[in-house]
């Protein structure tokens, strides 16, 4: 790439890190494809460039919203707008040089003409050009946080040359003649708007470049925030961010799937079936394993204490039913019931707002919901079953039925106890946890998002 090209490519540059973080997905070669295509059709036509961009980057609707937006506000160029109001005079010309000293660092993008010149001159144009230029020196696309926004305004000002006009300013204002002074209030005002429109650009460019790591902030966030503490304005992101996740798994169990199911290349079988083509290996055989998915029982403790953390076990696992196979599911208060079939007739958010209204915020009894599961459903588990089961294990000083723990430890393949308590309340109260942590393979607290995504992608990787 020559230098004229990459100064020519570098807006674009800029503008894919905006669409990234704006969440809109560009590949490399999309990247490089938009480079290329500008290189044809130019910067000149707006509309042109807009569909062309849109035609490279955007796939889906959804997609072209987000870069509509994005294109919209990081190609607006209208901060030097003509004022509303004439001046009621015209102005004389700009004295010489010598008269008048004119900072020698004030020096615009367009053919070197000082701020002072372009400001009497209301060249928007050269304007426009310099503060892009003084943008880019002083790496503007770094800013992250509201509090920059002054920094980076005084940042571009100055690259601009404000400081050799405040010294044009002042010394206009020492000759005293009227001219003179007429000419120092006019580019006094209109350092006034300068600054207004340089403002204003930085703040464009807060929400633009900002925009990507503040999501991802927020986003890390709620992954490490105890579900009993989130608000409600919250639970629609984290909704998102169940689904992102389980879909970030289920894709990563899909290649190691794929790649497994294929095999490895059998050499002996490969040369016998090749040896009409003279042991040139045309057509190739592989060792193939079985690979099974694991059974899975998920068993939620719905009652008040428990509940947010239950709908996003439920949410997170039905996510991923395309990688898990055989998930049954049940809720339990009082007693225990199966929610499988409600589950799959209705949306994941709707089956479980059916759920939480069936059997849901009601006072807790294990040993009563574990005889339940036992007599209803016990027959069903075997050494390929996982059984998850959600709950702090307080039973409100009722029967815990750790009898009935230990024949299901003798059935299944593992037992997985996810608590949203800290480890510090087990057994406090009419906590039973540590009756009941003897007959689990695993116990761990779960509280949180990442927490969850452990536990799954754990049982992701034990079936591949």
């Amino acid at each position: 790439m020559t230098a004229r090209q990459a100064t020519a490519s570098e807006p674009v540059r800029r503008f894919l890190q905006v669409a990234r973080g704006a969440g809109l997905r560009v590949s490399a070669a999309e990247g490089i494809d938009a480079v290329r295509a500008l290189d044809i059709v130019g910067f000149a036509d707006r509309a042109v460039l807009k569909d062309t961009l849109a035609l490279v980057l955007a796939k889906t609707p959804e997609e072209k919203a987000l870069f509509e937006a994005c294109f919209d506000l990081y190609f607006k160029r209208d901060a030097f707008a003509a004022p509303d109001t004439a001046e009621p005079e015209a102005l004389e010309p700009f004295p010489p040089q010598g008269t008048i000293p004119v900072g020698e660092g004030a020096r615009g993008q367009g053919a070197g003409t000082t701020l002072t010149h372009m400001l009497q001159e209301e060249d928007q144009a050269a304007l426009a050009a310099a503060m892009e230029q003084a943008a880019h020196e002083s790496a503007l696309e770094n800013i992250r946080f509201f509090t920059q926004k002054n920094l980076y305004v005084r940042r571009i000002l100055d690259r601009m040359g404000l400081r050799a006009l405040e010294r044009d300013i002042e010394a206009l204002r020492h000759r005293g003649d009227e001219d003179a002074l007429r000419l120092a209030t006019h580019l006094e005002n209109r350092v006034a708007l300068l600054r207004d429109a340089v403002r204003d650009f930085v703040e464009r460019h807060l929400v633009l470049f900002a925009r990507g790591d503040t999501e991802r902030l927020r986003e890390e966030l709620l992954k490490t925030t105890r579900f009993s503490n989130l608000e409600r304005r919250d639970l629609e992101r984290m909704r998102v961010l169940v689904r992102a996740l389980a879909k970030k798994l289920v894709a990563r169990y899909a290649r190691t799937r794929r790649r497994r199911l294929r095999g490895y290349l059998d050499v002996r079988r490969t040369i016998r079936r090749n040896m009409g083509w003279g042991g040139v290996p045309f057509v190739t055989a592989w060792k193939q394993r079985r690979i099974d998915k694991p059974r899975v029982m998920v068993v939620c403790d719905v009652s008040g204490s428990v509940a947010p953390m239950a709908q996003f076990l439920l949410m997170f696992l039905y996510a991923v039913h395309e990688a898990l196979s055989d998930i049954r599911s049940f809720a339990f208060a009082g007693s225990l019931i199966e929610v499988s079939e409600v589950m799959e007739k209705h949306e994941i958010e709707a089956a479980v707002d059916e759920i939480m209204r069936t059997i849901g915020y009601g006072s807790s009894n294990y040993g009563n919901s574990l005889q339940d599961f036992e007599d209803g459903w016990g027959k069903l588990v075997t050494n390929r079953t996982t059984i998850i089961i959600l709950g702090d294990a307080r039973g409100n000083h009722t029967d815990p039925r750790t009898d009935i723990m230990a024949r299901l430890t003798q059935r299944a393949k593992r037992i997985i106890w996810l608590n949203p308590e800290y480890r510090s309340a087990w057994g406090t109260g009419d906590s039973d946890m540590y009756r009941y942590a003897p007959f689990c393979n695993l116990v761990t607290v779960c509280s949180t998002l990442r927490h969850l995504e452990r536990v799954v992608t754990d049982l992701l990787q034990e079936a591949t």
